[in-house]
């Protein structure tokens, strides 16, 4: 291995160990090996930057977290709650049910685990307290519920590969769709036996309470018909989608809710242009790391390495969840992806995997390192939300969901078929 080689990698995972920034560990473990060691002009790293963030298809990100802060502004999430309570709230872990559920619906619209905790967590947890819930459960339950967010499309980590490794959007999202209900009634469950032993059942079904809230929460419900339906009627691409539903979700926050301001529109504006700017930040570094890796050959060789090992796709797939569940645990979700996608893709290649397929358990892979420590950032927020500790939120219940969430995971890794089982999208 040459010197150019080893100081990309030396540079990045030490600048990674200091905890620096991941776009700036990602920018400069690019540029000094390139000026050290390379007759590469350090103009092409800047170069890199411009071309990869110049695609149509990025526009999403913004705009899909956008509609994520009009839902909480609006009040829709409220509604959402209000709604799926009067569906599940009389069964036993009915309220804990409902924070699952919930979080599935809300991310329809956000695709975002982040924007998933803080929306549904500062409704839900409370109300799990009220109902004699145990704090660390309810904790632990909406970290985890979060990653329903970057599962069930549209997700933003979905955006990130199809444009890194050419596969189309509008299939990783139908390919989504089905893990994340898995994912939701498994949690369910859990939830359910949970509630049956420790909380007392309250409430009981009526219809007239399911249409009430119905009523109340079908503009927010339509949200994600409108986003889903026309993607897959192909009606719109994913990225007119998210523009369609940020028209929407203003049209229903100041028309029908009436909970939208200018102060408040102002406020969900800078916080999606921070969020937004902060994921582009990373795809522009992640390209340039990769370039320089693409230069040196290094997905090829490894491609090479993993195939003298096994020519078995399931061995493989095997290697690559321990290997995916570990960088999670330190690593940026869309970071993760763009730098391993082009490592990875071409022994997908090589052995017949599914990109699609693929790309739905790396990003499952990848939520649950969201929870997993010491560095899962739904674990940060869901501790903000009670102003406690982050060991608090990593309690037995959360390595029992994780347990849950890694048996999906191994299901949907080896009965692919569960992924494209939905029809795919047009074009």
């Amino acid at each position: 291995m040459d010197a150019l080689t080893l100081s990309v990698f030396g540079v990045f995972f030490g600048l990674v160990i200091l905890r620096v920034p991941i776009a700036i560990a990602l920018t400069l473990g690019a540029l000094i090996p390139v000026v050290l060691f390379s007759r590469i002009p350090p103009l092409a790293i800047l170069q890199k930057f411009f071309t990869a963030i110049d695609v149509f298809a990025f526009m999403a990100i913004p705009l899909f977290i956008f509609c994520g802060g009009l839902l909480e502004k609006s009040g829709v999430s409220k509604r959402l709650c209000e709604f799926t309570s009067s569906l599940v709230g009389w069964l036993p872990g009915g309220i804990a049910i409902v924070t699952f559920v919930t979080c599935m619906f809300f991310g329809a619209v956000s695709g975002s685990a982040t924007a998933t905790v803080l929306a549904i967590g500062s409704i839900m947890v409370p109300m799990m307290l009220d109902q004699g819930y145990d704090e660390k459960f309810a904790l632990a339950s909406i970290a985890v519920g979060g990653i329903l967010g970057v599962v069930i499309p549209p997700s933003i980590p979905m955006v990130v590969f199809g444009m890194t490794a050419g596969v189309s959007i509008s299939d990783l999202f139908t390919g989504g769709i089905l893990p994340g209900i898995l994912l939701t009634l498994a949690f369910s469950l859990f939830a359910y036996f949970y509630g049956k032993k420790h909380v007392p059942t309250t409430g009981s079904f009526t219809l007239k309470k399911v249409w009430v809230t119905f009523k109340g929460a079908v503009w927010g419900l339509l949200m994600p018909v409108i986003i889903l339906g026309g993607i897959y009627g192909g009606i719109f691409t994913p990225t007119e989608a998210a523009a369609v539903a940020s028209v929407y979700g203003m049209f229903v926050g100041f028309f029908i809710y009436r909970q939208l301001n200018i102060p408040k529109l102002y406020e969900v504006l800078k916080e999606s242009v921070t969020g937004a700017s902060m994921v582009m930040f990373i795809v522009a570094a992640a390209a340039a790391y990769g370039y320089v890796l693409t230069r040196q050959q290094i997905p090829v060789k490894m491609a090479e390495a993993v195939i003298a090992f096994s020519d078995s796709p399931y061995v493989f797939l095997l290697i690559t969840n321990l290997l995916l569940l570990i960088v999670g645990t330190f690593m940026e979700t869309c970071a993760a992806i763009l730098i391993l996608t082009p490592m990875l893709a071409p022994v997908c290649g090589m052995l017949g995997v599914d990109m699609v397929v693929f790309g739905v358990i790396m990003v499952v892979n990848l939520a649950i390192g969201m929870v997993t420590p010491p560095l899962g950032l739904n674990l940060f927020v869901a501790a903000r939300l009670r102003k406690r500790p982050i060991d608090y939120v990593v309690n037995p219940h959360l390595w029992k969901l994780i347990a849950i969430a890694v048996g999906i995971l191994i299901i949907i890794t080896y009965m692919p078929s569960i992924i494209p089982s939905l029809p795919r999208s047009p074009g």
